[in-house]
This record gives structure tokens, C-alpha cells and sequence, in this order.
């Protein structure tokens, strides 16, 4: 009996100092500027896991949150929404240049900026708050990214779609533009000469914006925020120990990744989920629609309801001649002249309808998140992106064959009917989509899992410095080799030219004695 006493004892102790070396519970600080509700959707069931295996997580979004959950507090910086007035009426088929885009970029992620850190209830966390991590949605909002220095805390950055070249140029990844599109473009990682060209003038066109606008604009607002900063914003700029991306290699393309850039496309997904049960009215008309069920909805940032009414009567012509059920996104109550195969409502449960067998298929603004649940339900898609990552998802939804896209702003009834028919008929798409589906759901582990076991390998290595890359030390020229290859192209052009001046003296003089030695030759012989 006392030997089983001793026994369990020990595994107590066991278990105790195995809990506190691999899972001790940290204060956890993560921070969403952005006000659309996606990329916060992303990563809340990540920071809701991390309170769930004991750490105190803080969350500063732009939503708040009715809900109260053990080691999870929730911070709604909600000013934004009355900010953006002035960006609310933008025409997004409107085209500007690139520079004049990447200006208004930089307008809208200060005002995120300023929004979050003059908050209340964030200016009071930031004279009590203690904190051993902060997780940073990375957006180009460099100046937040000074909380990390400002708690003396480590930093680890996410990122619901993926990398970009600022998040490359953040870790030191080096990401060649001949087969690495750019993410605001159509083009995927297939490019021919004159894609690979624009690729490389719009990366070019970004690199210098970023120095001559953006950067300087932060530089202000974090001089004005953090006064008393220890750090400069370049140092905070290098401060990430670990980047969460929201992507991986089977939803998009291989590419190069440093150690501490970790895929985790789907983190959203509940994985390992069991069949849910659709709301009644949704439930009762997906299963009567004895045709199938189309999903159509424009995500988080765009609504249906906003739409031009030339736009809302393409799409309701085109949905009143389909013999298919249709679930529509909408944001009003009541939609005029809605046809009766449609329903409407200003929100679904949107992985559940895509998991319903009886839905077919998925019209979509092709955002990462609901391309990510197209492919891990099997479901094909029809795109109508509008801006930002949508027009790239689109290109390589229909590159792997398992969508097609259209221009939302100038389609008509005859060509949306006839993508969705050749979608819902042809078999292929289908097939595709469920392979893409096959070989997403093929991992060893889930996006979930693989977040926290890295985060708190961070933790536990207190910051993994074995991690970060040498790059980050270099700049532009250093890091891709143009000094070292330049010096190496002088001497080679300088001896190149050394050689030529001394073979063409050579020939020189080959040359004088050759023709001095026939004027001897001539002379000898008229004096014969």
C-alpha cells in the first residue's frame, strides 16, 4: 500500500514538473487592428486554446465581446467603425495606381494604429498591464508592434493569409519574385517573362513606397505613442520570434520558408469536428432543396447589401432561373423582389453549410478563410473577387480546376448562368475540389495543434534566438548578393576589359612588325 502511495506520489510530481516545464502558464497579450471580422475569426480559437491549457490571454480586437471565458478577457477598441467614414464609400472597381493605392493603405493602417493606442481601456493596460508575449496580427502596422519592447515581452507575429514581401523582409525569408507573385495580383507562382516583369516592377514600386511613405509615417506615430521607448522602430521591426501563417503548401504552392515561419492554414477549422446540426429554417430549406443548395455570400468586409442594384438584379435574375436552392449572405431583413428559391440571412454558419453533402456548390469573394473551407469540404467555387488576396485565391482555385471567376461589377445573367451550370454539371470540378480536399486533410497534425505547440516552444525557449536567421542582419543588397556579385562582376568586366586592351596591343604590334617586315622585304627587292 505505501509502495502504491509512493507511486502515485511521484507521478503527481511527475506530472506537476512536466506541466511546469512544457505548458507554464504565461500572460498572453494578442492584438487585431483590423476591423474586418476574418482575420480575427482565424486565430480565436488559437488564443482560445492557449487560455484553455492555462495561459491568461488578452485580446484587443475592434469588436469586443459579450462573452466571459476562464483566462480570456476581451478588449473592443470599436472607434474604428465610426473612423471609417471616409473609407466606406470607396469604389473598389475604381482603378488607381499602384502608388496612389499603396498612399491610401498607409492612411487607413495609421488610423488602425491610432485607434488601438488611443483607447481607454488600452491606454490603462498599457500603464498596469504585465506581460510575457504579445501576438501581433501583422499587418503593416509597425508601430503596435511596439507593445512588444514597450512590456519587455516576446513577440510572435500571425497572419491570416499567409506571407507577403513585408513579412519576408520581417524574418529575413527570401522569396524570388520569378515564381513568388505578389500577393495584391492575379498571377500565381506559373508566370511567363512579361508576368515575371510586372512582378518584379510592382515588388520594386512597394520596396520604395514602403521607405519614402509608409515607414517615415509610422516612424511619427511610434515617436508619438512610445516617447520613452528603449528600442527604435527598426529594433521592434526585428523583434519576432515566431511567424503563424495562414496557409499552407497543398491550399496554395511550395515555397521557401525559414524555421520559424510555420504554416497553419485552417486554424479556424474545427478539425476534429463532428457532424453539426444546421439552425431550423436553414436546415428544413437545405433539405428540401431537392436539386441541391448553392452558397453565396461576400465574407465579412463586403456586404451584399451594399451592392449596386444593377449588381443585386444580376444576381437575383440569374438565382430565380436556377432550379437550385440558394443561401444568401445578406444584411437587411427583407431583400426586394427576392425569388423564392432564395433565403436569405445576415448570418450562417458558414463550415456548416459547406460540410452539408446536399450543397454543391460556393459563390464566393474568394477570401483566404472561405477558400480554405471550400477545399477542406470538397466544395468547388465560384469566384466574384473584388480586392486585396481575392483576385490571387480565384486564379489558383481555377489553376487547381476546381473553380471559375467572374467580374462582379460587370457580369450579366447569361455569363453567371452559364459558370454556374458548367460548375454543378461538369463532374471535374467536383473531383478537383475533393482532391485539393484530400490532400489538405492529409497532415500529421492539425494547424491548431501546430500553433500552440509553437507558441509555447517560444515560451519555453524564451524567444528560440537559435531560430532567428542571419539575414534579418543584412540589408538588401547583402542579403540577395548584389554587393558580393557586383564586386565579383566588376573585377570579371575589368579583367575582361584588361585583356581585351592587351590582345588588341598585341595585334597592334603583330600588325606594325608584320607590315615592317614587307616594306624590308619590298625594298630589298627593287634594290635587287
Amino acid at each position: 500500500m505505501r509502495l502504491l502511495l509512493n507511486l502515485g506520489l511521484a507521478l503527481v510530481i511527475f506530472i506537476s514538473c512536466r506541466n511546469k516545464i512544457f505548458a507554464e502558464s504565461a500572460n498572453i497579450l494578442a492584438v487585431f487592428p483590423f476591423p474586418g471580422k476574418s482575420q480575427y475569426i482565424f486565430a480565436e480559437q488559437y488564443l482560445k486554446e492557449l487560455s484553455v491549457r492555462g495561459h491568461n490571454v488578452t485580446v484587443i480586437n475592434t469588436f469586443g465581446s459579450d462573452k466571459s471565458d476562464p483566462n480570456f478577457r476581451v478588449i473592443g477598441a470599436t472607434k474604428i467603425h465610426e473612423l471609417m467614414a471616409a473609407f466606406s464609400n470607396i469604389d473598389y472597381n475604381q482603378v488607381a495606381s499602384q502608388w496612389k493605392t499603396l498612399t491610401m493603405t498607409t492612411e487607413f493602417l495609421n488610423l488602425l494604429t491610432a485607434n488601438v493606442l488611443d483607447d481607454e481601456i488600452v491606454n490603462n493596460l498599457l500603464r498596469n498591464g504585465q506581460f510575457d508575449l504579445v501576438i501581433m496580427e501583422t499587418v503593416q502596422n509597425e508601430v503596435l508592434f511596439g507593445l512588444g519592447q514597450h512590456f519587455d515581452a516576446l513577440t510572435i507575429g500571425i497572419s491570416s493569409y499567409g506571407t507577403d514581401r513585408h513579412i519576408d523582409e520581417l524574418m529575413g525569408n527570401i522569396s524570388p519574385l520569378s515564381y513568388n507573385p505578389m500577393l495584391l495580383s492575379s498571377r500565381t507562382e506559373k508566370m511567363n517573362f512579361e508576368e515575371r516583369l510586372w512582378n518584379v516592377w510592382e515588388a520594386s514600386i512597394l520596396w520604395l513606397h514602403k521607405r519614402l511613405v509608409h515607414l517615415p509615417s509610422q516612424r511619427v506615430l511610434y515617436g508619438q505613442y512610445f516617447p520613452q521607448a528603449k528600442q527604435t522602430l527598426e529594433q521592434v521591426m526585428d523583434s519576432f520570434s515566431l511567424m503563424l501563417l495562414g496557409q499552407h503548401f497543398s491550399l496554395s504552392y511550395p515555397r521557401p520558408y525559414l524555421p520559424n515561419m510555420i504554416e497553419v492554414g485552417g486554424l479556424h477549422l474545427k478539425q476534429e469536428r463532428k457532424t453539426e446540426k444546421l439552425p431550423g429554417d436553414i436546415a428544413e430549406f437545405v433539405d428540401k432543396s431537392k436539386d441541391g443548395v448553392i452558397y453565396f455570400s461576400m465574407g465579412s468586409n463586403i456586404k451584399s447589401a451594399d451592392l449596386p442594384p444593377a449588381t443585386r438584379k444580376v444576381l437575383m435574375d440569374t438565382f430565380a432561373s436556377l432550379p437550385q436552392g440558394v443561401l444568401w449572405k445578406f444584411e437587411q431583413d427583407q431583400l426586394e423582389d427576392k425569388p423564392k428559391n432564395v433565403l436569405i440571412n445576415k448570418w450562417f454558419p458558414q463550415p456548416d453549410i459547406l460540410a452539408h453533402p446536399n450543397v454543391k456548390l460556393f459563390i464566393t469573394h474568394g477570401g483566404l478563410l472561405s477558400t480554405i473551407e471550400s477545399i477542406y469540404f470538397g466544395k468547388p467555387v465560384l469566384g466574384l473577387p473584388v480586392f486585396y488576396d481575392q483576385h490571387l485565391n480565384i486564379q489558383r482555385a481555377k489553376q487547381a480546376g476546381y473553380g471559375l471567376g467572374a467580374d462582379l461589377w460587370h457580369t450579366n445573367t447569361t455569363e453567371l448562368r452559364s459558370l454556374i451550370v458548367e460548375l454543378l454539371q461538369n463532374e471535374r470540378y467536383a473531383q478537383a475540389a475533393q482532391l485539393k480536399s484530400k490532400l489538405y486533410r492529409d497532415q500529421k497534425d492539425t494547424a491548431l495543434d501546430r500553433a500552440v505547440w509553437w507558441t509555447e516552444y517560444v515560451l519555453r525557449h524564451e524567444g528560440a534566438a537559435h531560430l532567428r536567421s542571419a539575414s534579418r542582419d543584412l540589408n538588401f543588397a547583402q542579403l540577395h548578393g548584389l554587393d558580393t556579385w557586383g564586386l565579383v562582376g566588376g573585377v570579371i568586366l575589368l579583367g575582361s576589359l584588361i585583356a581585351l586592351l592587351i590582345l588588341r596591343t598585341f595585334c597592334r604590334i603583330v600588325s606594325y612588325l608584320f607590315v615592317k617586315s614587307r616594306r624590308a622585304a619590298s625594298t630589298k627587292t627593287k634594290t635587287n
